[in-house]
């Protein structure tokens, strides 16, 4: 497998397999940024086709001033924006239909309670002020480091690395109503 510097260039002069190594390389973490800004899995396998599409198109502009990891997040990243905002535009809300469980066993039950403070997280981090959001997006789904939000976010790695603190520290004072029993008797005593 070639390093990422190595198939881009190979992939600029139109070498395909350096191009479907890229692709394979990074398709999870561009499939999970999208999946963590939409909250739809069939939209977010959309933004990976547009997200590849638009790459390979612009990758022989690519100048190697970032990563290129953090390129195709970019990338990503505006794919996912602009779908929100056509959506916002439609005024159309996409739920999720959530099946009835097939059994009440204790697996079942455990695997729902994690599956509803996900849903509880991902409901949360979507109420953040866009900043915050998207470095916690970003950082915590992406594993993106904060030299790389930062320039996502066209900030500074400090501001960067603010954002995500705040937050990841809103978020974990939110869910601590949900995962914390003590946090329950006080706030119900």
């Amino acid at each position: 497998m070639l390093d990422d510097c190595t198939a881009v260039e190979q992939a600029k002069r139109g070498d395909e397999d350096a191009w479907r190594d890229l692709y394979e390389r990074h398709v999870d973490l561009v499939f999970r940024l999208a999946y963590r800004v939409v909250s739809d899995r069939d939209v977010a396998l959309d933004i990976v086709q547009e997200t590849y599409i638009k790459a390979s198109l612009a990758i022989g502009g690519f100048r190697g001033d970032s990563s290129f990891k953090t390129w195709i997040a970019s990338i990503t990243l505006n794919e996912a924006r602009s779908w929100i905002r056509r959506q916002a535009r439609e005024s159309t809300v996409s739920l999720e239909a959530v099946g009835e469980p097939e059994s009440g066993d204790r697996r079942t039950d455990e695997a729902l309670a994690d599956r509803d403070l996900a849903a509880r997280a991902m409901a949360f981090v979507e109420t953040l002020p866009e900043q915050q959001r998207e470095a916690v997006v970003l950082r915590a789904t992406a594993g993106l480091s904060y030299r790389e939000i930062s320039e996502l976010l066209g900030t500074s790695e400090g501001s960067a690395r603010v954002s995500y603190h705040h937050g990841i520290g809103k978020l974990r004072e939110h869910m601590s109503r949900y995962t914390d029993p003590e946090q329950d008797r006080v706030s119900s005593g």
